[in-house]
């Protein structure tokens, strides 16, 4: 699954705001909205953002 749909899938799951989400994840609120404009994270921040979805849906 492409990182914005898993990213999605989860602010809908648990009704979190993006920009508290990328804050958490990974320390830029703007995260989620640069990745909607066509920014492209590199491989760490990926497996950042895996990591922390995992992590929360434990």
């Amino acid at each position: 699954m492409h990182l914005l749909s898993r990213i999605n899938h989860h602010l809908r799951a648990t009704g979190m705001p993006e920009t508290k989400f990328g804050r958490l994840a990974v320390h830029d609120p703007r995260f989620v909205s640069d990745l909607r404009n066509g920014r492209q994270p590199r491989d760490a921040t990926v497996a950042r953002v895996e990591r922390y979805i995992a992590e929360a849906q434990r």
